[in-house]
């Protein structure tokens, strides 16, 4: 396991980390299932494997999640200065109409409740799990500072926001004196390259922590399903669609994962999640899992060197079509790629 810095922060974490949306019973159907002894028997699995970063959330399973969380690490003795914890809130978490959204008031709440269920005195990480168009976003941070300088928190990041929304809270954040965002949690996958318009981007020039959700696509990669039949009936996509991908080009590049899987003797999972570790703005790969053999295989992805090769045959079969403005600056390049290039070469002599 290698461990990355998370954007500039002094904190390091593993390449892969632990999603623990599986744990609990799910309000989502297929996603979750997984029983104290189940987290136990998986999170040890991870542990041992080098994984030092668990992530959360205050809605996974209705809270049973972050229940179950806590009481894995008191089962399994960890001492709580060797693992990383990360949760978030936005979410419904409850029945008023306060018990969701960005508003101080909820943040605090959530925070405290999440604290609660893990028996924890703080998290690691925490995250605005979507973005709040009614409450103004220096009210979200100014509560988050709050909660850093209380030492309840001692990071924090966001998830699932838009690049504008993004350099907004940084720009706030800097104004005001406020602690500063360290992270940003997108989907990515080979199936789901929307991140490299803008948000990913962003990430590099910032230099934030860039933490990949779903990177099999909710397992559509999994190596489970291809073109002529419909996969496990097992796996949680057979029943919730989710992330969406456009299915003809996630089977075009579900072909090219087992080709060069195969020349690999990897899966093709491990192959995804590989082609993932390669991207430059990525610090840690979330994984999923409902079964200990299932974490063991995508564990395995630090295992798989990808040849320069693979990982062009990759790009090629799940490169998105450029978007305005994107275009129009390839267009109008002006011969500053070719200098670049150049640039690059003399520094490499």
């Amino acid at each position: 396991m290698r461990y990355n810095m998370l954007g500039r922060t002094g904190l390091l974490v593993s390449e892969l980390s632990l999603g623990t949306m599986t744990f609990g019973v799910s309000q989502w159907g297929g996603l979750g299932g997984v029983d104290q002894t189940g987290a136990n028997q998986i999170l040890q699995c991870g542990l041992d494997a080098g994984v030092n970063l668990l992530d959360t959330a205050d809605i996974y399973s209705n809270g049973q999640s972050e229940e179950i969380t806590g009481a894995a690490l008191r089962n399994l003795g960890v001492r709580r200065h060797d693992v990383l914890i990360s949760t978030k809130t936005f979410g419904q978490a409850g029945e008023g109409q306060n018990d969701r959204g960005a508003s101080r008031a909820h943040i605090l709440d959530s925070l405290h409740a999440s604290l609660k269920r893990m028996q924890l005195d703080y998290v690691d990480l925490y995250q605005l799990h979507g973005f709040d168009p009614l409450t103004p976003v220096d009210e979200s941070l100014r509560a988050l500072d709050h909660l850093v300088r209380q030492g309840a928190v001692r990071y924090i990041g966001v998830s699932n926001w838009a690049a504008w929304q993004i350099a907004q809270a940084m720009g706030v954040t800097e104004r005001l004196g406020l602690a500063p965002l360290s992270s940003v949690q997108a989907y990515y996958s080979l199936a789901g390259r929307e991140i490299e318009h803008e948000i990913a981007p962003l990430v590099s020039a910032a230099g934030l922590g860039l933490v990949c959700w779903s990177p099999l696509a909710g397992g559509m990669l999994s190596g489970k399903f291809d073109r002529n039949s419909e996969g496990d009936k097992q796996a949680r996509r057979t029943t919730l669609s989710f992330p969406p991908v456009d299915s003809d080009r996630a089977y075009h590049v579900i072909d090219e994962l087992r080709s060069i899987a195969d020349t690999h003797g990897a899966s093709p999972a491990q192959i995804a999640l590989a082609w993932l570790l390669h991207r430059k703005s990525v610090s840690t790969v979330l994984l999923g899992a409902k079964r200990v053999e299932q974490l063991q295989d995508n564990l395995g992805a630090t295992k798989v060197e990808l040849e320069p090769s693979d990982l062009d045959r990759l790009d090629a079969v799940s490169n998105l079509a450029a978007i305005y403005p994107q275009w129009m600056q390839q267009i109008f390049d002006g011969g500053r790629s070719e200098q670049i290039a150049s640039l690059g070469q003399r520094n490499r002599r």
